[in-house]
Order: C-alpha cells, then sequence, then structure tokens
C-alpha cells in the first residue's frame, strides 16, 4: 500500500520528534561539561633567505643564503610578496630580487577536561564492566563503567560490586585528555636589488677617440701649358721671314 504524501510527512515529523525527544530526555539524564586549560605554549621561527635567479611564467628558481638553488614550479597567482608594502605577484618578481620567507610555528599544550554526571536507579549490574540504570524518565540506559569508578550511595562511596538493583545512585565521570594545537603564520618579504653605484665625483671621465685613416692622395695631374699661350708670334715670326727672304732674292737679281 502506498502511503500519501501529507501522511508520509506526518509520519516521518513524529519519527523526528520521537528520536529529539529521547536525545534531549538523555541529555537532561546525563549531563556533560568540558572545559579547556591551556598548560603550555612555545613558537619556532624559521627564516629562509634567498635571490631570485630565473622567472619562467609560473616557475621561480631562487638561489638560497647557503648557495643551493632550489625550483618551485607552479607558483598560484594568489602568492603574493611584501615588497616595500607593495604586493607583487609572481610576473613582478626580477631577477637579482632578495626574497625572505618567515614562517612561525606555535605549538599550545591544552588539557581537555570532561565532566559526566549521572543519576538513576540500579536495574541491573554486571560488575566491573557495565551497569544498567533506570533514568528520571523511566527510560534504561546502559553505562560502561570506567575502571576505578566509584558510585555515590546514600552519602557512601562503593565501586560497582557494592551496587545491588533497585539502588539509587550518582557517578561523576572525569576524563582528561591531552591536546597539541601547530598554528603556522606565513610571511613572504622581498628587496628590490640596489642600483648600480655612481662614480666618485673625482674620477676622469675617460673619452675613446677612434681615429680613421686618412684617405689615400689622388695623383697630382698633369702640367698643362698656361692658357695665355698662343700660335699668333710664330705665324708673324715665318711672315717676316719670307718677307726678308723675297727682299734678299730681288736685290739679287737686280745685281
Amino acid at each position: 500500500m502506498r502511503l500519501s504524501t501529507p501522511k508520509l510527512a506526518y509520519q516521518l515529523f513524529v519519527v523526528v520528534a520521537f528520536c529529539l525527544f529521547l536525545a534531549l530526555s538523555m541529555n537532561a539524564q546525563v549531563q556533560t561539561q568540558t572545559s579547556t586549560t591551556t598548560t603550555g605554549k612555545t613558537t619556532q621561527v624559521n627564516v629562509e633567505r634567498g635571490e631570485v635567479v630565473l622567472v619562467d611564467g609560473n616557475d621561480l628558481v631562487v638561489k638560497m643564503e647557503d648557495g643551493s638553488i632550489r625550483h618551485i614550479p607552479n607558483v598560484p597567482e594568489s602568492a603574493k610578496v611584501d615588497v616595500g608594502g607593495q604586493q607583487l605577484g609572481i610576473h613582478d618578481l626580477k631577477p637579482g630580487m632578495k626574497l625572505e620567507h618567515t614562517v612561525a610555528t606555535t605549538s599550545t599544550e591544552r588539557m581537555i577536561t570532561t565532566v559526566q554526571s549521572v543519576t538513576g536507579k540500579v536495574w541491573h549490574v554486571t560488575p566491573p564492566t557495565s551497569v544498567i540504570l533506570t533514568l528520571e524518565d523511566g527510560t534504561n540506559q546502559k553505562f560502561t563503567i570506567p575502571k576505578g569508578q566509584k558510585f555515590n550511595v546514600s552519602g557512601q562511596m562503593v565501586d560497582a560490586w557494592g551496587l545491588k538493583k533497585g539502588m539509587k545512585i550518582s557517578a561523576t565521570r572525569v576524563v582528561e585528555e591531552p591536546e597539541t594545537v601547530i598554528e603556522q603564520e606565513k610571511k613572504l618579504t622581498g628587496k628590490m636589488p640596489p642600483p648600480p653605484p655612481a662614480p666618485p665625483a673625482d674620477m676622469p671621465i675617460l673619452i675613446v677617440l677612434v681615429m680613421h685613416p686618412p684617405n689615400p692622395a689622388e695623383p697630382a695631374p698633369a702640367a698643362e701649358l698656361p692658357k695665355t699661350g698662343s700660335l699668333l708670334p710664330l705665324v708673324g715670326l715665318l711672315g717676316i721671314l719670307s718677307c726678308g727672304l723675297s727682299f734678299g732674292i730681288r736685290m739679287f737679281r737686280w745685281i
């Protein structure tokens, strides 16, 4: 038979309510108190220093203070370095930057004390391991008896062998458990490489002059006569000689 949705919801509500009522009743009968006490605290600080050698994408190569080379692959984008108050990512790191990684580890020693109290009437006992009590709400609950546990019966303290059916008893159980809590605080800081030192004021400035060899001399042009030279004097001289020769021939004929 298939239940309808309202009936199914009602039955679920009844079951949950019953479980809640049972849990509250048991808590009402068995009271538990827990307290924590700090017994000691130590802090250890570890500092690692190095210099950025190479940044390739999200891979970082650092030269440590002892000279060893450390490769840190796949540095997350969320990782930041505090450099002068600025938060720099992996892509902002440059070769030559100084990095300092400080890890402070704090170990806190604590004692957890749990106190459980129960009151009821003995319904059945199996000494020295367990006892079934009838609680104030009429329910029976089985309890494991810790070694050395004592019960208060009308103002007298008895062990498990002294319990009898029908006795109204109350018992308190105290459990102390040490606990160590470790906390780490990490801090990564960096420093830009220093600028190159400026030259001293009294240092002479060296100027390098590059001397180029001279070009080879060109050959001198051949000597030329002055442009004032002319053949007219020679022609004149030949004319005078011709006239003289002609005159001489006529004189010879006359003779």
